[in-house]
């Protein structure tokens, strides 16, 4: 790719990262999940020695099990919500919006725990201005079932979940923030041959589960495989580091 072909494709600034030497190269012997929710349920991509495989389920647990009946699973990177606040934003969404830089309203602020159990979004976005603030997003009330689905879910099992975000995670494998949406041709193009250039090749044909998802949706999957894969290599890192931890007990940060 020629450099006036990439100052289309990117943004100049670069996302924020601990300085480190990043090696992206294959070195665990096991098998990572990259997990992204899709209109029909959950699609899951797994990464091994053998080629990427790629399953869909319509609840989380179902897509996890599956996953694992090839072998056990030593990370599980979840482009979802993992752990929900009481009464203010979480940290991680910020330090993610600005590492998305120019993509950064794909990063949508967590509603509070309160404002997910809410039975509309009127009701929802009310809880979330009383308890934080401000109101809430429709797409992270549309997103409640499966922010909930995740949480109870978290809670019972023994895999090792992360949360994630692909842009942010893409953004760390160009080097440099991305410029051009995913829903568009080009921008679609260039995140696979970004997967592709750090040895997840899609192919055109994913089986049943290309059937149930979107390009995105892959794409998302993908992208929080190569994070999960970073995290199982010790590669990966978190925002913010400590995690912040609210009344659910669980570590929230975003890893890339």
């Amino acid at each position: 790719m020629t450099d006036r072909r990439r100052a289309r494709n990117y943004s100049t600034a670069a996302p924020t990262a601990p300085p480190q030497t990043v090696n992206d190269g294959w070195m665990s012997d096991g098998r990572i999940l990259g997990v992204d929710a899709c209109r029909a349920g959950w699609i899951g991509v797994v990464l091994s020695d053998d080629d990427p495989s790629f399953h869909f389920a319509p609840e989380i647990s179902l897509l996890v099990d599956v996953a694992a009946m090839g072998g056990s699973l030593e990370a599980v990177a979840i482009d979802i919500p993992i752990g929900l606040p009481d009464t203010s934003r979480r940290r991680a969404d910020g330090l993610a919006r600005k590492a998305a830089g120019p993509r950064w309203a794909s990063v949508f602020i967590t509603p509070v725990r309160a404002a997910l159990q809410a039975e509309d979004y009127d009701s929802a976005s009310s809880a979330n201005r009383q308890l934080a603030g401000e109101g809430i997003s429709r797409q992270a009330f549309a997103l409640r079932t499966k922010i909930l689905q995740v949480d109870r879910w978290v809670h019972q099992t023994d895999h090792r979940v992360v949360e994630v975000h692909p842009e942010v995670s893409f953004a760390q494998l160009a080097g440099q923030v991305l410029h051009l949406g995913k829903s568009t041709w080009a921008g679609a193009a260039l995140r696979r041959r970004l997967l592709a250039s750090a040895g997840i090749a899609l192919p055109d044909d994913l089986g049943p589960a290309g059937e149930r998802a979107g390009i995105d949706d892959v794409l998302d999957a993908a992208a929080a495989a190569w994070t999960a894969r970073r995290l199982a290599n010790g590669q990966a890192w978190q925002m913010p580091d400590p995690p912040e931890t609210f009344s659910d007990g669980l570590a929230c940060a975003i890893w890339t």
